[in-house]
């Protein structure tokens, strides 16, 4: 078999075969790529009073703990997923582990919003580990790898018709010539 014909067939049954985690990747990246942009996916970053924090972690925890809002349930750091503390902008995000995201105020200890996030498991949907380390790494890195295989083969049959012609050109300069 020519190694052009071989090309395409793996090109063409390589892309069938990736389709449905392909198009999860593209899906989930525009998601993410836009999380900034959309409150849907990730809250919008509100701007604390102050570009140095003033108060304490402990000040964070007891200002989440004190919050009244039905699905802020947090008595010690073990409710806390992770903190993330943003100085320059004067604001810290608690995300639960329920997938709500608290942000404080640093300045004055106030709770500014509370509100879902739903970037972290459009994340995990992303990079498969949602589902496993083995569909992580069984489904999501054999499809990136021919991914990248596809990629290559693209190329080569877009740029395949260019030396070609190239090469076809000179063969008929050099007939012309002689």
């Amino acid at each position: 078999m020519h190694g052009n014909v071989l090309n395409r067939k793996l090109h063409y049954w390589g892309a069938a075969i990736i389709a449905v985690p392909l198009l999860t990747l593209i899906v989930t990246g525009l998601f993410l790529q836009m999380k900034k942009h959309w409150a849907w996916v990730q809250p919008v970053e509100q701007r604390g009073s102050t570009q140095a924090p003033v108060i304490e972690l402990s000040d964070i925890l007891k200002a989440i703990r004190d919050h009244a809002h039905p699905q802020v349930v947090v008595q010690t750091w073990e409710d806390i997923k992770r903190l993330d503390v943003r100085p320059d902008r004067g604001v810290a995000k608690a995300i639960l582990h329920n997938g709500y995201e608290v942000q404080v105020d640093l300045g004055t200890g106030r709770v500014m919003q509370v509100a879902y996030r739903r970037s972290d498991w459009i994340e995990t949907i992303h990079d498969g580990s949602i589902f496993g380390d083995w569909v992580k790494l069984g489904v999501v890195l054999p499809s990136a790898c021919v991914l990248l295989f596809l990629w290559g083969s693209g190329m080569w049959m877009w740029i395949y018709p260019l030396l070609n012609r190239r090469k076809v050109r000179r063969r008929r300069a050099a007939a012309a010539g002689t």
